[in-house]
């Protein structure tokens, strides 16, 4: 098929369940999945588990989890159906003997029986003298077919080759990335598309499915570009239209060199667990290779999925930088309006730390939205809100910070700046005990204690608040409420004698 082909897109995401869901092939399913929805085309999940040693069901879960977080809706696929089910390979195999058998039966492919002794001598022999092709040597293409047949039946030990046509000559395709790529045809030999075993191989099976479910654009990671000509080869063999090729470029971490675990978390969900929102993280990771105009950095997803192009997409390899993901990240909260980041972001983090109740919450709707007022410029991933809210859970009993403590505690000030502040609060009414109210009672302290501000404020701040690093001080007393806010400067004053 051709870039100019007129058939509805349709494209697939398809990873192998052998571990959880990575950056890259996060990016690639971030990829397909704009490309289908800037097309108005269909997007497909398949599971490729065709490596029983290693697929397993558990990591086909983490994948489709990962996938519903990073809001990658698939049209077709595991959960959904479609037309072209089944969606996992280990459900299809049926159809890869029906189609190799087919093959054979059109004289496109053959039995081979070959032993794994006779392949290496062969393999040596050629090398030997100096042989420029050292695949396959096609010993067994001319068997006539009734003979192979009865072979077969006899029970003798067979692969299936495919047949590469005498003379195809080199394999060009047009990747929609790297432009014009030509593959030598003297690389091109009969190769295997079913085991001894009874399995398919991976370029048979991928093609099968791809020809069967219509895909029309196939846009994958940079490491399968050496699978094409031979995918090529069984697309012609099927009678089967070829898709276009979208080869996208690997994924660099700081030091130049493959993403990996090195370089620190490399799956998606640790991203999430971590506290990444989804937006963010798909922002961020369809920047890694692909442009919108070359200025602008945030792309709203509704965006992304109008504009993505693939002539965009850039053949240099990205680099992942942690800051500029936390950067984008910080974006997005600060986009949040209060009562959203209430609800997605603080109540979320507060239950998972036990904080809060979720059918039950400690406060009224107010609170919340004043917390969440003075967090959220303040935070950068969601689990920061936890430690930044910590001590409003405390009750009297704040956890002291030894060293705020040290440092703004043990002054010769610091007994006069928390009782100064115990009379000056205890002056505001519990109807008036508002952050406004509370900066005012204490704002003409200093002066009168002869005190600086910043020591001022640093001794009541830890007595109440536990640590010299907190929310402004007026609403984090507001927060607390009158009662707790007076029992913890009481409760300070022993430390700062």
């Amino acid at each position: 098929m051709s870039s100019e082909d007129t058939r509805p897109v349709r494209v697939r995401f398809a990873p192998s369940p052998t571990g959880k869901l990575h950056v890259g092939g996060a990016r690639t399913a971030i990829y397909n999945w704009a490309f289908a929805r800037a097309h108005k085309g269909t997007f497909i999940l398949r599971i490729d588990d065709t490596d029983p040693t290693r697929s397993t069901e558990e990591n086909t879960q983490v994948i489709l989890r990962a996938m519903r977080w990073l809001g990658l809706d698939w049209d077709e696929g595991p959960d959904v159906g479609g037309p072209c089910g089944p969606y996992k390979q280990t459900d299809r195999l049926d159809t890869y003997r029906d189609a190799a058998q087919r093959l054979v039966s059109e004289g496109r492919a053959y039995y081979c029986f070959c032993s794994a002794e006779k392949l290496a001598a062969d393999r040596k022999a050629a090398e030997e003298r100096h042989d420029p092709f050292q695949g396959y040597q096609r010993s067994c293409r001319g068997i006539d077919p009734a003979e192979a047949q009865r072979r077969v039946d006899a029970g003798e030990p067979y692969t299936i080759r495919i047949k590469v046509p005498d003379g195809r000559g080199d394999v060009a395709i047009h990747d929609a990335v790297h432009g014009d790529v030509i593959f030598n045809a003297r690389e091109l030999d009969d190769f295997i598309i079913f085991r001894s075993d009874g399995t398919p191989t991976y370029n048979f099976a991928t093609v099968v499915d791809d020809a069967d479910m219509g895909i029309t654009h196939v846009i994958r990671g940079d490491d399968h570009l050496s699978n094409t000509p031979r995918q090529v080869m069984v697309y012609e063999a099927l009678g089967a239209p070829t898709p276009v090729f979208a080869h996208i470029s690997m994924i660099l971490g700081p030091d130049g060199k493959k993403l990996s675990k090195r370089h620190g978390a490399t799956s998606v969900e640790e991203y999430r667990d971590a506290g990444y929102l989804p937006d963010a993280f798909v922002n961020y990771l369809a920047l890694l290779g692909w442009a919108l105009d070359g200025e602008t950095t945030i792309i709203p997803r509704d965006v992304l999925a109008h504009e993505f192009s693939l002539d965009h997409v850039s053949k240099n390899p990205a680099t992942f930088d942690p800051k500029k993901l936390d950067w984008i990240q910080g974006q997005y909260i600060q986009a949040m309006d209060t009562e959203r980041f209430v609800f997605d972001v603080l109540m979320p983090e507060l239950v998972e730390a036990g904080l809060e109740r979720e059918a039950d919450p400690t406060h009224p709707k107010a609170w919340y939205l004043l917390l969440a007022d003075i967090l959220k410029p303040r935070t950068t991933l969601a689990g920061d809100v936890v430690e930044k809210s910590r001590f409003l859970y405390e009750g009297d009993e704040v956890t002291f910070d030894e060293r705020s403590v040290e440092k703004n505690l043990r002054g010769d000030y610091a007994p006069a700046a928390l009782e100064a502040a115990s009379r000056a609060l205890s002056g505001v009414s519990e109807g008036s005990w508002h952050a406004a109210s509370i900066d005012a009672a204490l704002e003409p302290l200093p002066e009168a204690l002869g005190t600086n501000k910043r020591k001022f404020y640093g001794a009541v701040r830890v007595a109440v608040c536990g640590n010299q690093v907190s929310p402004p001080l007026g609403e984090s007393l507001e927060l607390l409420g009158r009662e707790t806010t007076l029992a913890r400067l009481e409760r300070a004053l022993p430390l700062a004698q």
